[in-house]
């Protein structure tokens, strides 16, 4: 029972923790496309709200602008660029790593990226 309860209360102190940071800033950028190949690059947040902001890409020559969702640790992103309507979907880690996943609309699969906290 102890450990149940020793694990429930880092649970919650992890989560505290987590909605407690700050997603603004700069980072780093590693990925995989929708066909596996990696990419880099950097990324801004930039806060408007207590849950909302702005964040701007940069992958080799391509410059990609969208809005951005916190919910304790869910944080969304969509943009359009290039044609498409894109959607990433990331879990914020404990460390400030931004951890997801992203899609483009009428395309088969999903890529992945990880943002790094410069």
């Amino acid at each position: 029972m102890k450990a149940i309860l020793l694990a429930l209360g880092l649970a919650v102190a992890a989560s505290g923790a987590a909605a407690a940071q700050s997603i603004g800033g700069n980072y780093d950028v590693t990925g995989t496309g929708l066909n596996g190949a990696p990419y880099g690059g950097t990324a801004v947040i930039t806060p408007t709200s207590q849950t909302t902001c702005t964040i701007t890409w940069k992958t080799g020559p391509q410059t990609f602008q969208g809005i951005c969702m916190r919910n304790g640790d869910s944080f969304a992103a969509a943009y359009v660029g290039e044609g498409a309507t894109g959607l990433v979907i990331y879990r914020l880690e404990a460390n400030g790593t931004l951890s997801g996943m992203w899609t483009v609309a009428n395309a088969n699969g999903a890529g992945t990226e990880i943002l790094t906290p410069r």
